[in-house]
């Protein structure tokens, strides 16, 4: 088997891997040979029919050493590759990561990277890759959108809950008459109570916000870049891989408030997009770089809210400040001067009623999926 033959394995094993696999093209073979060393695809090929294995797995499916199989793997741990981290059990486990969602493209740029020739040509080729991408969407429009309605929920939206110029509480209405919510047990609905329950907390940078500033277009809304938050194992993988950092509950909750500070949507996400599973991490996220986020987003996604904002028009004064901050282009000024709500988009994140000057903005109990589709092509 040729080199080209053996590249090709190893982008259909990662694809195999889970996450979002992106289609095969010239971009990104090129992409995974800056990630994956010559001598590195035997063993990559390896994980194609099977991406977690234990020690004794890894050593009939590659034929390799304890020893080789350690040193490998601490070498691709460091690039996000490999995840290795002890099971339920306390067997070490050792998984085969995806591109994206969440793999090597999220550790990658979780870690403070040095900006050499390397690291800006790899920053540059996910850009291209994300642009090639947004075309082949552009060129198959509808079934896209049919496909992004079949989506697991990616995210799950952690509303705010104060209100930013009084300190007064944000109204949250529990609304238990919603047939299914009464056979539902609700996920942590406080950011801090989510910091609260983990002993082992690490933070790193914002992946996304990392990546367009390793092409030059750093973001419009925030300075902050350690935002994402780990938790529990992943906790320990990233801090142990220098992803990211360990942190007390103290300075997690200080970054927390400063995210609040400058809009930011806490999201938090779940083993196999499961809700009713402990968190693995929490992401504070922008609306000009999140690959999440309203107009930013490639092929789609969805999202998990649980409220949904609803506006006293008693005490609204049509100042517009809701509309501003609304990363969803949720809101928008009614003919009556007063905000009217698009609930196909709220996601119930309740930034417009954190930054709600009158504390007129409230949320009411709203479980949904809410799908956020690319940009409609001119």
């Amino acid at each position: 088997m040729d080199l080209n033959d053996k590249y090709l394995q190893v982008v259909d094993a990662i694809n195999k891997a889970g996450g979002t696999p992106p289609p095969t093209t010239p971009t990104l073979i090129e992409l995974i040979k800056e990630v994956i060393r010559e001598d590195e695809t035997d063993f990559i090929m390896a994980f194609g029919e099977q991406k977690s294995q234990t020690m004794e797995q890894l050593k009939a499916s590659t034929g390799l050493s304890e020893d080789e199989i350690n040193a490998k793997v601490e070498a691709l741990a460091k690039r996000g590759v490999i995840f290795n981290q002890p099971n339920s059990k306390g067997m070490m486990v050792f998984r085969l990561l995806p591109l994206f969602n969440v793999g090597i493209f999220e550790y990658m740029f979780m870690k403070k990277l040095e900006v050499t020739p390397q690291t800006k040509h790899i920053a540059d080729l996910f850009t291209k890759m994300f642009d090639e991408q947004r075309e082949l969407v552009k060129a198959n429009y509808e079934d896209v959108v049919k496909m992004v309605k079949l989506f697991p929920a990616v995210d799950r939206t952690i509303p705010y809950t104060t209100n930013q110029s009084s300190g007064k509480s944000i109204s949250i209405e529990i609304n238990q008459s919603l047939g299914e919510m009464k056979e539902t047990k609700m996920p942590f609905q406080d950011v801090k109570d989510i910091i609260e329950k983990f002993d082992d907390i690490a933070v790193g940078h914002c992946f996304c916000r990392h990546h367009k500033d390793m092409t030059g277009d750093p973001c419009k809304q925030t300075d902050s870049r350690e935002n994402c938050f780990t938790f529990g194992k992943s906790a320990r993988h990233t801090a142990n891989q220098d992803f990211a950092r360990m942190v007390s509950k103290e300075e997690a909750l200080a970054i927390l408030t400063k995210a609040e500070e400058d809009g930011l949507v806490h999201k938090a996400y779940h083993p196999g997009f499961d809700s009713s599973r402990d968190e693995t991490s929490v992401c504070s996220c922008c609306s000009c770089c999140c690959g999440n986020a309203h107009g930013v987003t490639i092929a789609g996604t969805a999202n998990e809210a649980w409220f949904m904002a609803v506006v006293d028009k008693e005490l609204c004064v049509g100042c517009g400040d809701c509309i501003e901050k609304c990363s969803s282009r949720a809101l928008s000024m009614g003919d009556d001067d007063s905000p009217v709500l698009d609930k196909d988009l709220c996601i119930g994140c309740g930034v417009c009623a954190h930054f709600c000057p009158e504390n007129a903005i409230g949320l009411v109990q709203s479980r949904r999926m809410v799908y956020t589709t690319p940009p409609r092509p001119a």
